[in-house]
């Protein structure tokens, strides 16, 4: 019997602020030269996804019409075009961003700071809450079988954690404080301590984040205890870590962590501020003589974070808190942006 492909799929698209539909999609067609389609099967929202959800904007990128977000996922290969080298059913964890591989940045080895990137997810580029979506095959991973779906989605965050580290050169035996206990955080802690950074504290107003940091290793830092720039500077008796990583929202955390950190250490700046600005006392930077590194994304991280996850080094699965069918992800998406229900990281299964 011949089954008839359907000619549409759903998919949930943001119109303005907080107005998520799911819908009904024209389906993408066949995978063009060195492409492939995937049919997702599990999909992670990213706090950079709350962020166009709440206000339609991301920095001074703009909602300027309906739009799929979403950005990290995985699933099957459904179909591949010409000089590709995966094959329909292989198992794929998706990079989703994609650099042009011909700008001054792309060829220094910098494909993060492309001056061409599209993004999965980014405006105008549509992203993975849906069935199917065509992708480069270059950012296509196969997963091997001991990695779920669920940890596949997981990998680019992960990947996002990991270049934060690699910024920060770490060195054994460093102190590190993460502000903000999110996925990245989270994330951010277990690759810091597999750098060898020790001790890694975490601060972090919401308790059962807090847990979970304190459960990965680090010295948790509860900011309804006590002023959390006293208790760092108690714990390193006033001397402050040598790296900082700020993956809150980029607001008053990221004077927070400068201050926290030692003259002439390093403050790896992970989050995104609402306001698209940068608010830091100059002269705390100037008279600490610190390092400031603004991490864009990843690079080159994707088969370090495979490897990792494969061999049970970090543990991305125990971030998942909740899961939604992909018909539900407007009340995913309002129970993440309220964090209700201790809320850590949602995964839309497809």
């Amino acid at each position: 019997m011949n089954v008839v492909r359907d000619e549409v799929m759903v998919g949930v698209r943001l119109h303005g602020p907080k107005d998520l539909r799911v819908e009904k999609l024209p389906e993408p067609g066949k995978p063009g030269s060195g492409e492939a389609r995937v049919r997702v099967h599990a999909a992670g929202i990213c706090g950079s996804d709350l962020h166009t959800y709440l206000e339609a904007r991301i920095g001074d990128t703009e909602l300027r019409g309906p739009l799929v977000l979403g950005h990290e996922f995985a699933g099957t290969i459904e179909a591949v075009g010409k000089d590709s080298s995966l094959e329909p059913g292989m198992r794929v964890a998706v990079d989703p961003a994609q650099p042009c591989g011909r700008c001054e940045l792309c060829r220094m080895g910098h494909p993060n700071l492309c001056t061409q990137l599209h993004f999965c997810g980014l405006y105008p580029d549509g992203g993975c809450f849906c069935e199917t979506i065509v992708m480069p095959g270059s950012c296509c991973f196969p997963l091997p079988d001991r990695i779920d779906d669920e940890s596949g989605a997981l990998l680019e965050p992960l990947g996002i954690a990991l270049h934060a580290v690699d910024l920060a050169r770490p060195h054994a035996g460093e102190s590190a404080v993460i502000v903000g206990a999110g996925p990245i955080g989270l994330l951010i802690i277990q690759a810091a301590k597999l750098a060898g950074l020790d001790p890694v504290y975490a601060v972090e107003p919401l308790p059962w984040r807090l847990h979970l940091a304190q459960q990965f290793g680090a010295e948790p830092v509860d900011p309804s205890l006590g002023d959390p720039l006293e208790r760092i500077k108690s714990a390193t008796k006033g001397r402050g870590v040598d790296v900082a990583f700020e993956a809150a929202w980029a607001d008053q955390s990221v004077q927070l962590a400068a201050d926290m950190t030692r003259p002439g250490g390093r403050v790896v700046l992970v989050g995104i501020p609402r306001a698209d600005e940068l608010t830091l006392r100059h002269s705390t930077a100037r008279r600490k003589g610190l390092t400031l590194l603004l991490s864009r994304r990843m690079k080159h991280t994707y088969p370090r974070a495979i490897q990792l996850v494969e061999q049970a080094q970090i543990d991305v699965k125990a971030l998942v808190s909740h899961r939604f069918p992909l018909a539900k992800t407007p009340d995913a998406f309002a129970l993440n942006a309220e964090y209700r229900d201790r809320v850590v990281k949602i995964i839309i299964t497809i």
